[in-house]
Formats: C-alpha cells, sequence, structure tokens
C-alpha cells in the first residue's frame, strides 16, 4: 500500500515545493506519461488530466504529517503549496523506490506556467491520436485557454526535451 505513496514522496523531496494543487496534478500525470512509474489513474477533467487517486493519496499524507499543505490568499482566490516534512524525510530512510531520478523533469516543469502545464498534460493526453488531431482537441476542448499553434508546438517541443532526460 505505501509503495506509491513513497513514489510521491520521492518526488516532493526531489522538488521546491509545488504550489497549487492543478500544477501538483499536471506534473504526476506529465511524469507518468514521461514512463515514471506512477500507478494512479487519471481521466479527464474540467483543467485537463486529473486524479481522484492522486488528490486522495496527497490528503493521506498530509493527515499522516509527511506532506504540509499550507493555504495561501491570493487576490481572489486561495492557492494551495505543498512540501515534505521532516516526518516525511524520515519516512523516506525507510524506503527504496524504484524511480529515477526526477530532479531535472521537476525544475523544466516548475519554470514553466500551470497553463503551460494544463496544455503539455492535455496533449499527453491525446498523444494516442496523431500529432494534427491532438492541436484540433485543444481547440476544442480547452477553446477558453485560446492556445496558439505556436503553444502547441512549444509543447511538443517540451515533452520531447523532458523524454529525453535521464
Amino acid at each position: 500500500m505505501l509503495e506509491n505513496h513513497a513514489k510521491l514522496m520521492q518526488f516532493f523531496s526531489s522538488s521546491e515545493p509545488i504550489v497549487g494543487r492543478k500544477r501538483l496534478q499536471k506534473m504526476i500525470y506529465i511524469l507518468k506519461k514521461c514512463e515514471v512509474p506512477f500507478e494512479e489513474r487519471y481521466q479527464f477533467h474540467f483543467y485537463g488530466p486529473y486524479s481522484e487517486e492522486l488528490t486522495l493519496r496527497i490528503e493521506e499524507m498530509c493527515n499522516l504529517g509527511f506532506i504540509q499543505e499550507t493555504k495561501e490568499e491570493k487576490k481572489s482566490y486561495y492557492q494551495y503549496r505543498y512540501e515534505i516534512t521532516d516526518s516525511g524525510r524520515k519516512f523516506m530512510e525507510h524506503y527504496e523506490t524504484s524511480l529515477p531520478p526526477l530532479t531535472k523533469h521537476i525544475d523544466a516543469m516548475n519554470g514553466e506556467s500551470s497553463r503551460f502545464l494544463e496544455l503539455v498534460s492535455t496533449m499527453l493526453f491525446f498523444e494516442h491520436l496523431p500529432k494534427d488531431e491532438v492541436a484540433e482537441k485543444v481547440f476544442s476542448v480547452k477553446s477558453k485557454q485560446n492556445y496558439t499553434e505556436e503553444d502547441i508546438e512549444m509543447a511538443w517541443k517540451f515533452i520531447e526535451n523532458l523524454r529525453s532526460f535521464h
């Protein structure tokens, strides 16, 4: 049971605090699509791929004191900051996970906006389709985001770059 928790803990121990629930969801999904063996199942949701399993696992880890969730008030909304705690680091000492190093992937994703990560994860969700159909899907299901052809091209390059890390 705790193996999936340990994988997520390795993710948190490899990163600076993650700001935003949407960002966290997209980062784990993108890593999964880059063949990092996260087990959470995703379905397409309002903001792109979403995993209820991931939400529940994060909540469990917060309740266990391994991850700290801090609610931060912005001008017209709240956002959440997630970071590993000392108890979480101690937990990690007892687990060996089979994940590859994640730092390069995480740093690359942290350098991008949540909007861009939403685009990348949406494209990866539909990547089984031909590239031109992926773009059509994005323009259809994400019409309010006003993504451009240039955004799509940048996202394909970003995906290629992420998948080249080892």
